[in-house]
């Protein structure tokens, strides 16, 4: 009488996106879906999503999404509206913008930080660029 709603593979996985480990990427990427990187990212990572930085992965560049995950390297700017997560074999470089930040025991955070209460933080221009 019901039919059962099939799951996209997406949906399955709760990644969309995904950079393997022998690949490498130089330029930019926009997504409204989560992506994972196990390969190297050079270039800007911009999600509405969520970004998950494999143990094996490196991202050089900037990142601008709604949490991230961290287990491998990251040098740049990261730009995380809500939670940004670094596991302990993450190593950060950089410059950080967060509205929660959870640091494990082991994890390498050579990063300027700072914390914003959850409004509106990837704006891309300074007030002085309004006028």
């Amino acid at each position: 009488m019901f039919k059962e709603a099939k799951k996209s593979p997406q949906e399955n996985t709760g990644i969309s996106n995904r950079i393997l480990g022998t690949t490498l990427i130089k330029g930019d990427v926009t997504s409204e879906s989560d992506f994972r990187v196990d390969g190297r990212l050079e270039g800007t990572v911009k999600t509405t999503g969520k970004v998950v930085i494999g143990k094996s992965g490196s991202i050089i560049g900037k990142i601008e999404c709604a949490s991230a995950d961290i287990e491998g390297s990251f040098n740049g700017i990261l730009l995380a509206k809500e939670l940004l997560s670094l596991k302990s074999s993450a190593v950060i470089e950089g410059e950080v913008t967060a509205t929660k930040l959870s640091i494990e025991p082991g994890a390498v955070f050579n990063a300027t930080c700072q914390m914003k209460n959850g409004h509106k933080i990837m704006t891309g221009e300074t007030s002085a660029e309004k006028k």
